[in-house]
């Protein structure tokens, strides 16, 4: 690795631009459920509290019928209809309170780049990273070449907009909505409005369409997030600590840079006014605020109202706008993009495309097109050429599902996630004699009772896949050996290994580990990694969860059961749900490990590897850790206390 990469640079700074990350205290959260599969009859309806469980929960058969084979068939294309583009004056546009957003309106122009008189269908993008930089979410010219306006706003406290950043909060939401209506009365508006964007911008994307203004006819989020909570700020119970920290600097630093905005109104104090407001709002109102909270643990390490009106999920049912999802793999979001599209696909038309992407390059659609997958760009313009301009494209017939699958290495159609032909299979966790922290994988339970003993420290995980993924790529750039495998996360790590696989497994959809344990602590974390495992030994990793031992009581009406087996546990994270760990007595912990697509093929192992921390994944608020610092948990495999995964899996002949 060169040299240069380990001091602050260009390096840096184009890392720090390219993170467009929605809210490190951003949320969503207490009806944002999975959606639930099989819940009546189901053995672990109440399991969510049990101290004594038996291994059997078979259930129904494969649910649903075969996916279709579904093709994206030829990429869309049209000519352009006119030379040039032209963007108007940086404009500030009042609110209700009197707090003016600062927006730039982007229009065809002709030959002589002067703007065409006329009305177009809008493209609108609503930023908290600065629009006059041009650096993140600006304007696309290939779509305003094609007959579009387009509209880039920062909202309330950030970039050039007045006020104090509010995050996603009601005050932001009746702004969106009070923007639609000032894009619908522009004079170079036709009244139809297709909201764009990645990250923060697909977010506010999915709350314009929230707004239930028929205006808003189209939306193409490109990873947005679901259920903040849940997703990415709290995720098992835990401070996201290499999220926020980013995220905030970002937000900030981007909000105190000069321009335009106020000298092209003459007013040359606008730009001094707005950075003191940015401030003041950064120490009193919300940034300093909501992250020192966090760490001191203050009542919205629960599951608030707080972060419930951030989520898109908690009003998911009011988006009836076609909507396109684009997610990841290892994206941040990686939770929230397939509910996003549960929620939408029964009530409007909805698209979901999955890519092996991190953050950065979800937010780009990189290495596309491939696999007969267009460019994002080129979906882009089909999706909106057909809701916002009436067009025949094509993009209405796209296939319901599309992902990319580790292992197989390129994108698979379906009509459905998870997978309509998907089945879920228990594999139980076994101890070996005489290899305290190496055991094996089986679909057979056991029938002699093991226990394995890990020292609970909070550091680990800082060289694995995880950490780049939680910081959204940028420690992978650092360390890009560590985001290959997960064999140094497993020096601190039970390892339960599997014998290599006499036929392929395909892996497609959520995962629960059923994990039994016990603390000499008041509190544990248990983590869960799945990963693949060749011939070399190395451990890639597929996907991983966490989950807070005291807050680990699920829901089962809002979980998602599939065949009778639980692989999507939906935990209330609510002072009420928190439950008493008593030392040294075993407890179960259901822990959500995030959905993925995978092939392991014959020959290659599967790898569970249960522990207690992935830092900067998660980290517990200050008096959680120092109610698990100084412990060791134990990890049981018996007969009254079978330790387990639930796996979707669905025939390699599906593929």
């Amino acid at each position: 690795m060169p040299s240069s990469f380990l001091r602050p640079g260009p390096w840096l700074l184009a890392s720090l631009l390219c993170i467009t990350l929605p809210l490190s205290g951003c949320g969503g959260g207490g009806g944002s459920a999975a959606t639930v599969s099989n819940s009546s009859n189901n053995p672990e309806a109440n399991a969510g509290n049990d101290t004594n469980d038996s291994a059997g929960d078979d259930g129904e058969s494969a649910q649903g019928p075969a996916a279709l084979n579904l093709s994206w068939g030829e990429p869309y294309q049209r000519e352009a209809e006119y030379p040039n583009t032209v963007d108007l004056p940086q404009q500030l546009i009042t609110m209700r309170d009197g707090i003016r957003l600062a927006a730039t309106v982007t229009l065809p122009a002709d030959e002589n780049g002067n703007a065409i008189d006329g009305q177009f269908p809008v493209i609108a993008t609503f930023t908290g990273y600065n629009q006059a930089l041009g650096a993140i979410g600006a304007a696309d010219p290939a779509l305003v070449k094609r007959g579009y306006a387009y509209i880039i706003v920062d909202l309330r406290g950030t970039g050039a907009a007045e006020g104090s950043w509010q995050a996603f909060s009601q005050i932001d939401q009746d702004d969106i909505g009070e923007l639609l209506n000032y894009i619908k009365t522009q004079p170079w508006s036709n009244g139809s409005i297709g909201m764009n964007g990645a990250s923060y911008m697909g977010i506010t994307g999915l709350l314009a369409g929230a707004r239930e203004d028929p205006a808003v006819k189209a939306i193409f989020a490109i990873v947005p997030m679901g259920d903040a909570y849940r997703d990415i700020v709290f995720t098992g119970g835990q401070i996201n600590a290499g999220f926020i920290p980013l995220w905030v600097t970002l937000v900030t630093g981007l909000g105190i840079i000069p321009t335009p905005a106020g000298l092209d109104n003459n007013e040359p104090g606008y730009y001094l006014n707005t950075t003191l407001q940015h401030l003041q709002g950064a120490l009193t109102e919300f940034q300093v605020p909501v992250v020192a909270g966090a760490l001191i643990g203050d009542e919205n390490k629960y599951d608030t109202e707080f972060w419930r009106i951030r989520s898109p999920l908690e009003q998911i049912d009011k988006i009836t706008a076609p909507t396109f999802v684009v997610g990841g793999l290892n994206d941040i979001f990686q939770r929230g993009e397939p509910l996003i599209y549960e929620g939408l696909k029964d009530h409007t038309t909805a698209k979901l495309l999955i890519g092996p992407w991190e953050h950065l390059d979800g937010s780009s659609g990189a290495g596309l097109p491939a696999d007969g997958v267009p460019a994002l760009s080129t979906i882009r313009l089909a999706w909106f050429d057909q809701y916002l301009k009436g067009m025949d494209s094509g993009a209405g017939d796209y296939p319901p599902v599309t992902q990319y699958y580790t292992g197989e290495e390129r994108y698979v159609t379906a009509a459905d996630w998870p997978h309509p032909e998907a089945k879920a299979e228990t594999f139980f966790l076994h101890g070996q004699p005489g290899a305290p922290l190496f055991g094996s994988i089986s679909p057979s339970a056991p029938v002699t009772n093991k226990q394995t003993s890990l020292l609970q420290t909070p550091v680990n995980g800082l060289c694995s896949a995880s950490a780049s993924q939680w910081t959204a790529g940028v420690l992978g750039m650092i360390l890009p050996p560590c985001t290959a495998q997960d064999n140094v996360a497993n020096l601190l790590e039970a390892v339960y290994t599997g014998e290599p696989q006499e036929e392929d497994m395909v892996i497609n959809g959520p995962i629960t580990g059923q994990i039994w344990a016990s603390t000499t602590a008041l509190d544990t974390n248990v983590t869960v990694r799945v990963s693949v495992v060749g011939e070399n030994g190395i451990a890639r990793p597929l996907t991983h969860g966490i989950q807070m031992a005291s807050m680990s009581a699920f829901d089962a009406s809002k979980s998602r059961f599939m065949n009778g087996k639980l692989i999507q546990p939906w935990h209330p994270f609510t002072e009420a749900s928190q439950k008493t760990i008593t030392p040294l007595q075993p407890f179960r912990a259901d822990v959500e490990v995030f959905p993925t697509s995978a092939r392991i093929k014959a020959g290659e192992r599967l790898r569970i590897s249960v522990g207690t921390s992935d830092l900067p994944h998660g980290l517990s608020p200050i008096p959680d850790l120092l109610t698990s610092l100084l412990g060791a948990m134990t990890i049981y495999s018996g007969p009254a206390m079978p330790s387990r995964v639930n796996l979707p899996l669905v025939p390699a002949s599906a593929l």
